[in-house]
């Protein structure tokens, strides 16, 4: 992770508050990170680009640039948003009334206003890769997704593609990496910001180990920054483009992109001790669908995490671990006669005590690992939560269905029952533990040393579901369950969503 910091919107950002551009980086950057670790989110490095080492990399990269005769002089001129920091075409503007009444020109999608610009800078030929472009995505089709935003891409390099404005004049832009041999130009904030993603890797010296395997997850807004710009840039230096570049879309409120003009923005550090840390991300994780805006309301967040956090995943716990069904607290044994292995749901009854409504929910959740692994990778994280939710809802219905709290602990083949459906109950608990670890961390953990299931047996890649089921041993039978007996999740109560008013920024 990390910050890009240079641009003339931080130039005239630190000039307003009376601050140098470097300090007002180092607190907005160093906020940035506070977020991140309060959000629960860990990251490898967090690399700022007025490092000097990310500079040597931009600066090697113009050079590669201008040695491939990739660069030229030339004036230019159009529309410039400092906002957006870039040029945007006619089609892209609107004229709009300002404050004081004055006709001006301003961003179609933003809104932000624009001044007609007219400098003379360096050119990226950006023309002359529409169609190695064109190609890369032909052969790549799952370069970019989702698809809708892949077609988006395509649909761009049908039409001109122009040359790019990569530098500023210094007299303009001083807060930037200059242009090697060249003092009178401040290299563009784009291009300097997307060398980002080689600065981390150890650009020029390293950068080989992890180059190209490099998956960006963007927002859609800066699309062709990352899907045009980006990879023509680094064929043009010798370099392959990005691996994938997962596309997300916005929240929006009340239906309205979210700005501080309308003071409408969410704070998400309000929010984590609003509805917690793991109930925020798994809201935003669960409700936050990639091809489409999603509209954000406070009433949506409690619903959905008392319903499905608070409710389905952590009642389901707190039933089947209450000691009124299992007085000795431990991990029960598994009964072949009352589950046995069969092929025919049709003939369950002739043979144990399982429906075929069991079964099913047995290969459901054997297929969960799978199927949540793919979602992953596909960056359709809210697909996973929502198979995941699913089975939860399923192995609620499969606890309530046998009611396990009616039957006779004394009766030894009651006994056997009872076991079983509680040894199948925590083995499903045992899979959404570890599946959910990545989107709620702290509830993943809590639920996982219920079942005393240990650091070492957490991960993905050693999971195994009702082992006894398929006539393997299972490590857990006979296991004392942790001593945490708490609430997994607490509900957020009616009377608190009264007082959750979002902070605004």
């Amino acid at each position: 992770s990390g910050t890009d910091e240079h641009g003339l919107k931080i130039q005239q950002a630190a000039a307003a508050a009376a601050m140098s551009p470097l300090q007002l980086c180092a607190q907005v950057s160093g906020l940035f990170r506070q977020a991140l670790t309060q959000a629960a989110i860990s990251f490898t490095d967090f690399i700022r680009t007025s490092e000097p080492r990310h500079q040597r990399a931009v600066q090697h990269f113009w050079a590669a640039l201008r040695d491939c005769g990739a660069l030229y002089k030339g004036s230019y001129q159009g529309w410039y948003c400092t906002s957006e920091e870039c040029f945007l075409p006619e089609s892209q503007l609107v004229d709009h009334r300002d404050a004081q009444g004055r006709m001006c020109k301003v961003s179609l999608e933003t809104g932000h206003q624009v001044h007609w610009t007219k400098e003379e800078n360096y050119m990226f030929r950006l023309s002359e890769f529409q169609e190695p472009l064109q190609k890369w995505l032909r052969d790549n089709p799952h370069v970019i997704s989702p698809v809708p935003f892949y077609q988006q891409v395509l649909h761009w390099l049908e039409e001109d593609l122009p040359d790019l404005s990569v530098s500023r004049e210094r007299s303009r832009l001083q807060w930037g990496i200059p242009v090697p041999s060249d003092s009178t130009q401040t290299i563009y904030v784009w291009v300097d910001a997307l060398v980002n993603y080689l600065s981390v890797v150890g650009y020029p010296e390293t950068h080989s180990e992890w180059w190209p395997a490099a998956h960006h997850v963007v927002g859609k807004d800066i699309l062709k920054f990352h899907a045009v710009y980006w990879p023509a840039l680094l064929m043009a230096a010798g370099l392959a483009p990005p691996e994938r570049i997962y596309v997300h879309s916005h929240w929006t409120v009340q239906g309205k992109k979210m700005s501080k003009s309308l003071g409408n923005v969410i704070d998400p550090v309000s929010c984590f001790g609003q509805y917690t840390v793991d109930g925020f991300r798994y809201f935003l994780l669960r409700q936050g669908v990639p091809e489409w805006d999603c509209d954000y309301y406070d009433e949506k967040v409690v619903k959905l995490v008392n319903s499905e956090l608070a409710d389905a995943l952590g009642g389901l716990l707190n039933r089947s671990t209450a000691l009124s069904i299992n007085p000795s607290n431990t991990y029960p044994y598994f009964s072949e006669s009352c589950f046995p292995k069969i092929s025919d749901y049709d003939r369950t009854q002739a043979l144990g005590k399982a429906s075929a409504e069991d079964y099913e929910l047995v290969a459901s959740v054997a297929s969960l690992p799978l199927r949540v692994t793919s979602y992953f990778e596909g960056f359709q994280i809210y697909k996973a939560l929502e198979c995941i939710a699913l089975c939860v809802r399923e192995t609620n219905g499969f606890f309530q269905r046998h009611r396990p709290w009616k039957l006779e602990q004394k009766d030894p083949a009651e006994k056997l029952w009872l076991d079983t459906i509680i040894h199948v109950t925590l083995e499903c608990l045992r899979v959404y533990g570890i599946l959910l670890q990545p989107v709620i961390p702290n509830i993943a953990d809590k639920l996982l040393s219920r079942l005393a299931v240990e650091p070492e047996e957490r991960s993905l890649s050693s999971l195994t579901f009702l082992p006894r089921y398929n006539g393997k041993p299972c490590p857990f039978e006979g296991r004392q369950l942790g001593p945490d007996t708490g609430i997994l999740f607490h509900r957020l109560e009616k009377s608190r969503q009264s007082q959750m008013k979002n902070k605004r920024l």
